[in-house]
């Protein structure tokens, strides 16, 4: 969707009309303008559809009188003291959400703020933004679509503000959050390990510096841990590796993402209802590949390096047992009691991998990793563990301000016992209760003294059952806005 920007809508427009309304104020600016032309038929429309101006709520008119606009939209703002940069971006993804497959190609929305908090500028572009992130669509695949189910809006013209350099910003970053959805939405017979890293090094924006090592490196690094989730597939696992470096000698951050492109839970097999939903299982690793794409794409000043284990998780005659015991890069033993307990061997060694290669201070790890998670908080936070207080709190500030809500977790010494092994060092799973924090507490051994660490299970929120405000029904994007703002706010230059 193409998305300009005018100082005042054309006189002759065509399409659609779209007008805003804040909570408790009478029709102002373009919205009395229309209402008067057209001898009152807007605030009637209003009136009958109880409609109070609540942010992103949305009344239509087609046929408008008074206008040459074939329908007429009025959005809610909410109350304008706090209509914020999350209020446009939800009004930009309802306006998107009416008019996507409208049968209307093109729409120019009124900028009238009278008093909201953004500048009208800033208040455009994430606007735009908003529109732009539920707009997407994956129907790649869908063949027999009828007209009026097609995406017909092409273009978004916003009267009354300049996005300018922000848009610039917000596009890199719907960049990013589109290279992410695609990972996510697309098959495992698709996206597997080297398909994945070939479509991210495919879409790298100039001085995003990309590689991967195969198996043979990997085994001679000693990762016992992801290789052997690996070894039930006939496709070859794969570490990638994404370099953006902006901001001179400083330590990179590193951010490190769980890459299981489909997992079966391999020979501690899952039910079949549902097991297609693992395509999704590499959320993580998309959410750093898209977050690592944002960043590069607006020449972010700052050094972060992107690591995502990508392997298949299957049954095989090849395929590990549960009671194997494997040996990780570090050293440390693991005895594996369920081989659908994956997701933690394939970060655990790239998590090594990483503070070998980088001497990083900060690492996160985003991983789909467990379903007790979406039992403790559905899929509306994502699950936040920390050895650092300071770098939980970064992350929750970034969280709230672009809407990936996290929430923090627990961890300490009783729940790090419950993954002790009779016979190595440790086991990858604990008892069914807890079964979220147990699975911090494994990634917590691989890392080293000194390092602040920060674990986000993300397993309820990469993909969702219905529509958002600023997704469709299937992937979300989610984790790669978080990321591109908690870098900006604690460690780009200024």
């Amino acid at each position: 969707m193409q998305i300009t920007y005018t100082a005042a809508p054309a006189a002759d427009l065509t399409g659609a009309l779209v007008v805003l309304a804040a909570k408790g104020a009478p029709l102002v600016g373009a919205a009395a303008v229309t209402d008067n032309a057209g001898g009152g038929q807007l605030a009637k429309a209003i009136a009958a559809a109880r409609f109070e101006g609540e942010a992103a709520s949305v009344v239509e008119l087609l046929a408008p009188a008074g206008t040459s606009a074939s329908r007429l939209l009025v959005v809610g703002i909410g109350p304008a003291e706090k209509a914020d940069a999350a209020v446009f971006e939800q009004v930009g993804g309802a306006i998107a959400a009416r008019l996507l497959t409208s049968g209307e190609t093109a729409a120019t929305v009124v900028l009238d703020l009278n008093g909201a908090a953004l500048p009208p500028d800033v208040a455009a572009a994430r606007l735009a933004h908003g529109a732009t992130l539920r707009a997407y669509r994956f129907d790649k695949y869908r063949t027999t679509m009828k007209p009026t189910q097609k995406p017909t809006l092409a273009r978004l013209t916003i009267a009354g503000g300049d996005g300018g350099a922000t848009h610039r910003d917000l596009a890199a970053i719907a960049a990013g959050m589109a290279l992410t959805r695609d990972l996510v939405s697309e098959p495992a017979n698709v996206i597997y390990p080297a398909s994945f890293v070939e479509r991210v090094e495919a879409a790298a924006p100039a001085g995003l510096a990309i590689e991967a090592l195969g198996e043979t490196e990997m085994r001679a690094l000693g990762m016992g841990a992801l290789l052997g989730v690996s070894q039930g597939s006939a496709r070859e696992a794969k570490l990638l590796v994404m370099r953006w470096n902006g901001g001179g000698d400083e330590a990179p951050v590193v951010l490190v993402g769980k890459g299981v492109t489909f997992d079966t839970g391999g020979i501690s097999l899952k039910q079949p209802a549902g097991m297609e939903d693992m395509k999704w299982d590499m959320g993580g690793a998309g959410a750093v590949a898209g977050a690592l794409h944002a960043l590069a794409a607006r020449q972010a000043k700052v050094n972060v390096v992107g690591v995502c284990g990508l392997v298949e998780n299957m049954p095989d005659g090849e395929a590990q047992r549960p009671g194997d015991v494997v040996t990780s890069m570090s050293g440390q033993t693991i005895e594996v009691i369920n081989t659908d307990a994956e997701g933690r061997l394939v970060l655990c060694d790239a998590l090594w991998w990483a503070q070998e290669q980088f001497k990083p201070s900060v690492i996160v790890d985003l991983a789909t990793l467990t379903g007790a998670m979406i039992i403790s908080l559905g899929h509306e936070h994502g699950g936040l563990f920390a050895n650092d207080d300071g770098l939980a709190a970064q992350l929750t500030a970034a969280g709230e301000a672009v809407g990936d809500k996290l929430w923090r977790m627990p961890m300490g010494e009783a729940y790090d016992k419950l993954i002790d092994s009779p016979i190595a060092d440790m086991k990858n799973v604990g008892p069914r209760e807890g079964g979220s924090i147990s699975a911090a507490q494994f990634l917590a051994r691989f890392i080293k003294p000194g390092v602040k660490w920060a674990h986000l299970d993300i397993a309820g929120m990469v993909w969702a059952a219905k529509d958002g405000a600023l997704w469709a029904k299937g992937a979300t994007g989610y984790g790669v806005r978080l990321l591109e703002k908690f870098v900006a706010d604690n460690f780009e230059a200024t």
